[in-house]
């Protein structure tokens, strides 16, 4: 017992990657077990304008703390270098700030949600990200989601889980559906 208890203090690194729907849910749904076991829980979230389901969902339960929004509302490839340098900024503010978070208050889950998206379009720094994610709170479980994982990232993480799109509404021009997408 006391060797499964010690085991439990070291916080493990999940990622959620690949090109099918549900990486964000699954990070979600993580997130409302742990809040619901009395765990505290930071859920960060990269490239989204903080006004999807599930976040306001995450902002309305105590002890959960949620950092999102854009000060751009667009895609990365329609932004020009200014938005993007802006976006940058915002999305390196977002890691400082749960970083500081992460060592001085008690945190047991950090999402850092469409973070493998961020870096792989330039917008947010993957040595920052790494740097972090190796000198953490030992007791920290931590879960990155987006759609490629880089090799860095996969060879820190302990779950890799990929999702897979077999098929999807949007090949049969079915927009995305409030409620149910975002």
């Amino acid at each position: 017992m006391n060797q499964q208890k010690a085991f439990w203090k070291r916080g493990l690194l999940h990622i959620y990657c690949g090109d099918g729907k549900g990486k964000t849910t699954a990070a979600v749904g993580l997130s409302v077990r742990a809040h619901g076991r009395g765990r505290r829980v930071v859920f960060v979230q990269f490239l989204k304008d903080g006004r999807s389901g599930e976040i306001q969902v995450l902002k309305r339960l105590e002890g959960l703390t949620v950092i999102t929004g854009q000060t751009v509302a667009k895609f990365t490839f329609a932004m020009n270098e200014q938005e993007r340098a802006e976006t940058y900024a915002l999305h390196m503010d977002y890691l400082s700030r749960a970083a500081r978070l992460a060592h001085s208050e008690p945190i047991d889950l950090l999402v850092l949600d469409e973070a493998l998206g961020a870096i792989e379009t330039g917008l947010l720094d993957e040595d920052t990200l790494v740097d972090f994610l190796s000198h953490r709170p030992k007791h920290l479980e931590v879960v990155l989601t987006g759609r490629i994982i880089t090799d860095r990232l996969a060879e820190l993480a302990d779950y890799i889980s990929e999702i897979r799109c077999v098929r999807h509404p949007y090949e049969q021009g079915i927009a995305a559906r409030e409620g149910i997408e975002y």
